[in-house]
């Protein structure tokens, strides 16, 4: 399965390293990375591939935003399930 997760935060260097990092310790795939500076703010999307299973989807998501919140970042996370949804209204 797959997930939609953004970045944002005031610009500094290694941001995208810490995520990409943060990824690979839970053995996240990144699929594809967008990311761009937008006066002195950091923005990122990311597609991952995440666990199937719901606990370890759940913890994932738990874990990179609660790491996200340590480096002063917005970290969210969203299942592809439910992007897919709000967009079909």
């Amino acid at each position: 399965m797959r997930a939609v997760i953004s970045v944002i935060g005031k610009d500094r260097p290694g941001i995208l390293a810490f995520a990409a990092n943060e990824c690979a310790r839970r053995s996240i795939n990144i699929e594809d990375v967008t990311q761009k500076v937008l006066e002195d703010m950091f923005t990122m999307i990311m597609i991952v591939t995440v666990p199937d299973d719901p606990e370890e989807y759940h913890a994932f998501v738990t874990e990179l935003e609660a790491a996200g919140e340590e480096q002063a970042l917005k970290i969210h996370v969203m299942h592809e399930d439910i992007f897919n949804a709000m967009h079909r209204i």
